[in-house]
């Protein structure tokens, strides 16, 4: 599988740090972004991106839930940036590895993200996993994740 998500190159070289997260195959966030690009789906989409999605954009609205997922796997921090719109976009690092799984879904315009200087983003905090919506989809994609074949 060709990989193109922002920081792929090194992503092999991250393992997994809690292999009691019950996700079988899930090594390294190459593993996971090959799971994942079979889950994500418009119901695991960020709501106001929702009609924007399509299976050629699966990474379209997926940022946080995805790096808090990757974090519960591998460890690190997260990570968020400020795009060209003023919204925060999450991604990665672990150990000195910085990955974006979701960084697809800026197409082009991904060259031009910065992942250094960024601020720590807390799960819990408003705008991550601590409103509803966030939380559900979050649990949603971590159930299809536990459930693959």
């Amino acid at each position: 599988m060709a990989y193109h998500f922002y920081g792929w190159e090194s992503a092999d070289r991250v393992k997994a740090g809690n292999p009691q997260t019950g996700y079988a195959g899930i090594r390294t966030p190459l593993d996971l972004y090959d799971a994942l690009s079979d889950i994500w789906c418009a119901e695991t989409c960020a709501p106001r991106m929702r009609a924007a999605w399509s299976p050629e954009n699966k990474t379209l609205g997926q940022c946080s839930i995805t790096a808090f997922l990757a974090q519960d796997i591998f460890g690190g921090e997260v990570y968020g940036l400020v795009t060209e719109s003023g919204d925060v976009h999450c991604y990665n690092v672990v150990d000195g590895y910085t990955f974006d799984l979701a960084s697809e879904q800026f197409g082009r315009k991904a060259k031009d993200l910065v992942y250094t200087g960024n601020t720590l983003q807390d799960r819990e905090s408003a705008g991550q996993l601590g409103n509803e919506d966030k939380r559900s989809r979050y649990e949603l994609l971590c159930r299809k994740l536990a459930e693959r074949k």
